[in-house]
């Protein structure tokens, strides 16, 4: 049986899908752009700050499953300047210390809503 997560904690989806869904132990969200849940905006601040609203979101998602960071086993992310590689791994290695998640990172020509990065999670309780 699949249960769909939602929270006020993180962006509305904006568009027709769930910001993720549990099913069988396993959460798979979304993928989550730096959009700030307060406002519906988009973060300005460039990539450093675009990363680290886009995994407060994440945990935020994770944490309306009773899950946190640990409990994630891969990420996905899409960046649309492979030259902010070293920035977004200094940020990222700041959430996941001990015992990183399985990830991919690719370069795409653009993301919603001019986003210079997003990240998509799968979960494991």
């Amino acid at each position: 049986m699949k249960t769909i997560i939602n929270t006020d904690a993180a962006p509305k989806a904006i568009g027709p899908y769930s910001q993720a869904i549990m099913i069988d132990g396993f959460l798979y969200t979304s993928g989550q752009i730096a959009i700030d849940p307060a406002t519906g905006e988009l973060v300005e601040g460039g990539i450093e700050a675009q990363t680290e609203r886009v995994l407060e979101n994440i945990k935020a998602i994770l944490k309306a499953a009773g899950m946190d960071l640990n409990n994630v086993i891969k990420t996905t992310v899409f960046v649309t300047n492979m030259g902010d590689f070293a920035k977004i791994n200094e940020i990222y290695g700041r959430y996941f210390k001990d015992n990183p998640p399985a990830r991919s990172l690719v370069e795409v020509k653009s993301l919603p809503k001019g986003a210079l990065i997003e990240i998509e999670v799968v979960a494991h309780k």
